[in-house]
């Protein structure tokens, strides 16, 4: 199956426009996550591509095929695409083999041929062996791989994925995280992941779509979006982050010099439109700053501060140092290394790793 095509769709629902002239394409085989916050238009963009409800402008494809447009839509069971729910939505007055067959059955695929590709599928999804159980004898976990199953029975060359690990505990988030990966390894089908989980977002994707309020931010690879934020929406959701106020000293590209903390200068990479005297934000992740003695403050790049609060988290210790002028930053330290609240030391900052916002 080709790829989606989504070409400057909006939908209103009433005075409220959930999607506004939102374009993306999504390649054959890729697996493209829609993330952002509740109420960004996720799940709502996911529920057009599906063909749930219609555009009220643009129009959806794939292909060359349009599917969806202001004027009529190609019904959900005739565009070869899958959906699991959140909800997982499997039915508990049915065994795990009924709840898969059913697709097939409305399809009117013959006994034999339903039985073999249901046995197929179960076993894809680690189900083996379990044909007659029913819902309330499994875990979530399992019960999620049904609803995959479900969905996978039917060889769809499109699945949709509603925020699907979500009423999953952490550890078998992270579990089924990775079987989700290796099942898109193996079948080759193109997956659109919704989820408002940062990190779920990048352990799966090829890439990332951030939205907020109905718009598409950034799209890029996870390394990417990560690293290397357009703007201040993207860098603050996209993990942890530090947004540090500034005063330009010298504009000029990646020479920039830019005064932080109380007018402590530190070296960035600034965006073409900055001038000198011009207050700007330093985005730098908790994990890009070094923490260093007090006496390493020496006016090149180093900023002094206190240590205000010491947080053990097990591989990391997590730290907030107050600056001169009472800016807060988190670092990220070693467990190793000794701090005490009031102890005087000095940030690091590492332009290669930050990013500036006008």
């Amino acid at each position: 199956m080709a790829g989606i095509g989504i070409e400057h769709v909006t939908k209103r629902f009433g005075g409220v426009t959930a999607v506004h002239d939102l374009s993306l394409e999504i390649g054959d085989r890729e697996f493209v996550t829609l993330l952002g916050p509740s109420g960004c238009g996720k799940t709502t963009l996911l529920r057009l591509i599906a063909g749930f409800m219609a555009p009220d402008e643009g129009v959806i494809r794939v292909g060359s095929t349009a599917l969806s447009t202001p004027t009529g839509i190609v019904p959900p069971e005739r565009r070869g695409m899958g959906m699991v729910f959140q909800n997982y939505a499997v039915w508990p007055h049915k065994t795990v083999y009924q709840n898969v067959a059913f697709g097939l059955e409305v399809r009117k695929v013959g006994r034999a041929e339903t039985r073999a590709r249901v046995g197929r599928v179960l076993e894809l999804v680690n189900l083996g062996g379990l044909e007659q159980r029913y819902p309330s004898q499994l875990s979530g976990g399992q019960q999620q791989r049904v609803a995959l199953a479900r969905s996978l029975v039917v060889e769809p060359g499109i699945l949709l994925l509603d925020e699907p690990l979500s009423n999953l505990d952490a550890k078998l988030r992270e579990r089924m995280r990775w079987e989700l990966k290796e099942l898109q390894r193996r079948t080759g089908i193109t997956f659109v992941y919704v989820t408002h989980d940062q990190s779920e977002a990048m352990a799966l994707s090829d890439r990332i779509a951030v939205m907020h309020a109905g718009e598409i931010m950034q799209v890029g690879a996870p390394r990417a979006v990560y690293a290397r934020p357009v703007n201040k929406i993207v860098a603050d959701f996209m993990g942890l982050v530090n947004l540090i106020s500034g005063k330009v000293v010298r504009a000029g590209g990646d020479d920039g010099i830019v005064a932080v903390g109380g007018e402590h200068p530190i070296n960035a990479a600034l965006p073409p439109d900055v001038v000198a005297g011009q207050t700007v934000q330093v985005a730098i992740r908790p994990e890009n700053l070094r923490l260093l003695p007090a006496s390493a403050a020496d006016g090149s790049g180093s900023v002094p501060g206190e240590v205000a609060e010491v947080t053990f988290l097990g591989n990391i210790v997590a730290c907030h140092v107050t600056l001169a002028d009472g800016t807060r930053v988190r670092i990220q330290v070693d467990p190793g290394q000794t701090l005490e609240v009031g102890q005087r030391v000095a940030i690091r900052f590492d332009s290669r790793q930050s990013s500036v916002f006008s």
